[in-house]
């Protein structure tokens, strides 16, 4: 039993690494900033690493505020011209980060985006990989949250179960550590599986 928790741990660490969700904004979420401008926003990309298969939750109420993906110049302007897929209008929304390159989006709400309503990204193909140019990005996908807290960053789609119950003996092997690094050696009986 203990060295499949261990494999287990391994297994939902690196599930952990490989999709991180970004509340925008934190806890000012997807809101015309009450001070700072676009600066706000900017400030707030500048702490985070985005990478393909990250989600982006915007947090914003239904008719006060949109979520729209746009070019450079469509961001720089604040105008919805050359959208990249729809506005999103139905808050709060998950936007799953599905290229690499330049991102931006920008409330389409009165002068909203003037206000500072603007969010700007770069995101990398893999963790610590510089992003490839991208030529005409795709519309992003969209999911309806389920109550995020103002800070997760929780792995999704990424699961553990046991197919069936430790037997009687439990597996075979043992657990050393090593440099403080636990070590396992032996290979666990086949009615102990790990389902991902």
């Amino acid at each position: 039993m203990a060295f499949v928790g261990l494999i287990g741990a391994v297994l939902l660490m690196e599930c952990a690494e490989a999709q991180t969700v970004h509340v925008v904004g934190d806890s000012m979420g997807w809101s015309i900033p009450m001070s700072g401008g676009a600066g706000a926003y900017v400030a707030w990309a500048a702490t985070k690493n985005f990478v393909v298969g990250d989600v982006l939750t915007f947090n914003f109420v239904t008719n006060e505020h949109d979520v729209l993906r746009v070019p450079k110049a469509s961001y720089d302007g604040c105008t919805s011209s050359n959208p990249i897929g729809n506005p999103i209008t139905t808050g709060p929304t998950n936007i799953t980060l599905d290229s690499a390159g330049e991102h931006y989006y920008i409330c389409t709400f009165g002068w909203h985006c003037q206000a500072g309503q603007k969010l700007a990204i770069t995101v990398s193909a893999t963790p610590g990989s510089s992003p490839s140019p991208t030529g005409n990005p795709t519309p992003p996908t969209t999911s309806t949250p389920t109550a995020p807290s103002p800070n997760s960053s929780t792995p999704a789609n990424c699961t553990l179960a046991p197919t069936s119950g430790p037997t009687a003996g439990g597996p075979t092997g043992s657990t050393t550590r090593t440099n403080n690094i636990p070590t396992t050696t032996g290979i666990p009986d086949s009615s102990s599986s790990l389902v991902l």
